[in-house]
């Protein structure tokens, strides 16, 4: 394999969390005054950390949200998972093989680590992963777009920037990868083929990664 490293993202990638939580997301920034479709928070956030809701608000309204927003919304989203989230399909089976063919994986994600180990205990993708394997946007400066938490992820599994390959889901996430100087495939089961420009390849089943992978 030309790859030493695969860098997962998580939402979308790992768990199939992101009709959940941007639908939660919609509703709560509707019942708060700010009207928002499903589909505008797919557009604006997915694939994004809690702050950049919190930005594009302020930027838009001139109005912060409330103090206990990210509480709030991360308990709502929980509730939700512990009843709905599953994990994304095929999923197990590209892990089982990275294991057997002795490649090492990680997750670099923009959710803080509480909601990674959560949705990795509901759906049991928790027996793929050690904690050291675990990287959140909570750990870096500066989340995606920024290349930052793809490169400490890089370097604390200790394989150099160009030797690792990321997959993605959502335009913030290749833009990170790309500016990391890093591989990506697109993962094109929610986002458009076209919103994700500038991907090494695209694959709509985890099937299809499997034999990119190899």
């Amino acid at each position: 394999m030309r790859y030493e490293l695969v860098i997962f993202d998580n939402d979308g990638v790992l768990v199939d969390s992101e009709p959940i939580s941007n639908a939660i997301l919609s509703e709560y920034l509707t019942e708060l005054g700010h009207p928002t479709s499903y589909q505008e928070c797919l557009r604006d956030y997915m694939g994004s950390a809690v702050h950049r809701v919190h930005d594009l608000v302020e930027k838009r309204t001139g109005e912060k949200l409330p103090a206990d927003f990210d509480e709030t919304l991360h308990s709502r989203i929980y509730a939700a998972f512990q009843q709905e989230l599953e994990p994304v399909p095929g999923i197990d089976d590209v892990l089982g093989k990275l294991v057997a063919d002795g490649v090492a994986y990680c997750v670099a994600s923009s959710g803080n680590h509480e909601r990674i180990r959560v949705g990795h205990r509901k759906t049991g993708l928790d027996q793929w992963f050690e904690d050291e394997w675990i990287f959140s946007a909570e750990d870096v400066g500066h989340g995606k777009p920024a290349p930052d938490l793809f490169l400490h992820a890089a370097e604390r599994m200790g394989v150099p920037p160009e030797r690792c390959v990321v997959i993605e889901d959502s335009p913030l996430g290749v833009e990170a990868a790309r500016a990391a100087g890093m591989d990506v495939y697109g993962f094109t089961s929610m986002m458009s083929a076209d919103r994700l420009a500038g991907v090494t390849g695209y694959f709509s089943d985890m099937s299809q990664l499997r034999e990119l992978l190899a």
